[in-house]
């Protein structure tokens, strides 16, 4: 399997693929475009669903989306197409395709994203330099970092004793899903613990479009986006936080 990748990757290496990235994890190739990129800028890197497959990582206005290009007897399978060679499937991307992803999102494949970027020499000089703690071993030096997967925007809620309809500004980091007032207050009216929810599922049960509820011991809330993609977005990045919750009980 290793050398059916490693074969893949030193095709790349002689075609001087310069926007292969190798083993870049989706989580490093977001942060690089949406920091560095533009609206269409692509970058292809290794996947670890295994050695066949590979990621192509696009840049749509504020958010990174993942496709798979999987190898098959040294074709290319993208979307609806088959490259019989890797120079194929590179000569496909000069003429900017288009790109539907299953959200909707369009998105034009503008403009690769370069693995050698040019960086600034800028490193300072230590002034200070003190241990502030004692007897710790390299066995204490734990690495964290909040789970991945943020979303905020506007969604309709549902009271929960008078069942009116109100526009709230909602924010999920880690575990939390919060809903504001609006977007400038900083003290959210309730926080709500997915480690608490039991689902997240579409509702066809209420005389709206769009709508989705997450399921709580206590209650259920249900929830309206604007757009059928929002709220497929929502259901998606919270269910993925679902299951990750579970994986780590």
């Amino acid at each position: 399997n290793n050398i059916y990748s490693s074969y893949a990757s030193k095709h790349m290496h002689e075609l001087r693929l310069l926007w292969y990235h190798y083993d870049l994890s989706r989580h490093a190739a977001e942060a690089l475009l949406l920091s560095n990129g533009r609206d269409g800028s692509y970058l292809l890197r290794n996947s670890n669903e295994g050695p066949a497959f590979f990621a192509l990582s696009v840049r749509a206005k504020d958010s990174v989306k993942h496709f798979h290009v999987i190898r098959k007897d040294n074709r290319y399978c993208f979307g609806f197409n088959t490259f019989p060679s890797l120079k194929d499937f590179v000569k496909h991307f000069a003429n900017q395709p288009l790109v539907g992803s299953e959200t909707g999102t369009l998105i034009v494949l503008k403009c690769p994203y370069p693995r050698a970027v040019e960086e600034p020499s800028i490193y300072e000089s230590v002034r200070v330099h003190t241990a502030m703690k004692t007897g710790r071993t390299e066995n204490d030096l734990v690495p964290d970092a909040p789970s991945l997967g943020t979303k905020e925007g506007y969604l309709v809620k549902q009271g929960a004793i008078v069942k009116n309809w109100k526009m709230r500004w909602f924010t999920l980091n880690r575990n939390e899903l919060k809903y504001f007032k609006d977007k400038m207050f900083d003290e959210p009216i309730r926080t709500l613990d997915l480690t608490a929810c039991s689902a997240v599922q579409f509702d066809y049960s209420q005389e709206r479009v769009n709508c989705f509820c997450l399921v709580f011991p206590e209650r259920t809330f249900y929830l309206c986006a604007k757009t059928g993609v929002e709220a497929d977005e929502w259901i998606k990045i919270l269910r993925w936080k679902l299951s990750q919750i579970r994986k780590g009980r």
